[in-house]
């Protein structure tokens, strides 16, 4: 989008296998950061990672800055100001700290308040969000914008033919395996459906977020393994084929921002099984492309996959026709592309 409008765009960030990017995206300049450690909770990498960003800012001097994920939003914004540069924040998900009462939760909700007084605008992915950081007075109340997620590719990820066995019905989990993203009850719920319906198969794919508390153990994945509960087919870069092979697609997470696997899945034509939580509620409406279930609760969620398996091969086509016409006029990259630019062009 701000390419195509003309505009030069620095990406400011650690060097990992996102840098991938660089390959279709050539005039983008990549600028490496070297402090930026994500879930360390030492004050002084912290004020390192700040003092990084401020020196990087003055030397890069841009009109405004897009800020993504906890940190860079809480240092950012206090960075930016230092440079006289004009600040946004996105808030991509709540994440571990406000999923987990304790110390780290009640730092992190002050130095959102103190952070966010630096931003012109804090964008949400979701309604929920935004309404709860209005709530507890983390930003002024009109600061906060929702938007409907990150965006999906609606023309790469089309409906495609099934290349795997039909006579299987398959659930498939998408996601990074940690417990918030409701990996213990998928695998719970699957031990439920496995004993009634032998047909069934269950697919994780996604790797371990060794860097985030709620990982999963490695033992218990090799367990689940092992028991035949469940097949791993490790993290992919390119989900499409495993899409297309899935009859169904399944994240219990306790709270999201919007699902990118859940409207990857819709855009394919794919019905949906999610919890009835923030960032998930937006994107099903219920009994039309998919069902919601309660957070941490196996039970309901075999329930849900048993009624899925027992609808008929047309009424589920009809689910993911509609799921995949949701993904199109809702959330389709371009409309996220256009609203992310009438909120920072606009202010």
């Amino acid at each position: 989008m701000l390419l195509n409008a003309g505009h030069e765009v620095v990406v400011i960030a650690p060097v990992d296998h996102y840098i991938s990017y660089k390959e279709k995206f050539k005039t983008v300049t990549h600028i490496p950061l070297h402090t930026l450690k994500r879930k360390s909770l030492n004050l002084f990498n912290d004020i390192a990672f700040a003092l990084e960003l401020k020196r990087v800012y003055a030397q890069v001097q841009p009109d405004m800055i897009l800020h993504y994920t906890v940190k860079p939003n809480i240092y950012g914004g206090w960075a930016a100001k230092k440079n006289g540069i004009k600040s946004f924040a996105f808030v991509t998900g709540l994440g571990y700290a406000f999923l987990h009462n304790g110390i780290v939760e009640k730092i992190t909700k002050r130095l959102y308040r103190w952070s966010n007084q630096f931003h012109e605008k804090v964008i949400f992915e979701n309604v929920d969000d935004r309404l709860f950081f209005t709530d507890l007075g983390l930003m002024a109340k009109d600061q906060g914008v929702s938007i409907k997620g990150c965006g999906v590719n609606t023309g790469f990820f089309k409906p495609l033919k099934r290349a795997g066995d039909s006579e299987k019905f398959i659930f498939t989990f998408l996601g990074r395996l940690i417990y918030d993203k409701g990996i213990k009850e998928f695998v719970d719920a699957a031990k439920i459906i496995k004993k009634k319906y032998k047909h069934t198969e269950f697919w994780i794919i996604g790797d371990i977020d060794k860097d985030n508390p709620a990982a999963i153990k490695e033992k218990d994945l090799v367990v689940w393994v092992k028991e035949r509960t469940v097949r791993y087919l490790g993290p992919k870069f390119n989900v499409k084929r495993s899409i297309a092979d899935s009859d169904c697609i399944v994240l219990p997470s306790y709270r999201e921002a919007i699902a990118r696997s859940i409207t990857e899945g819709m855009s394919m034509g794919k019905p949906v099984i999610a919890t009835d939580t923030a960032g998930c509620r937006e994107a099903i409406d219920e009994n039309k492309n998919g069902f919601l279930v309660p957070v941490k609760d196996a039970v309901a969620l075999s329930a849900a996959m048993e009624k899925m398996l027992l609808l008929s091969e047309e009424e589920r086509t009809q689910m993911g026709n509609y799921g995949r016409l949701k993904a199109i006029s809702e959330f389709d990259d371009k409309i996220i592309a256009n609203s992310i630019k009438e909120i920072i062009f606009g202010v």
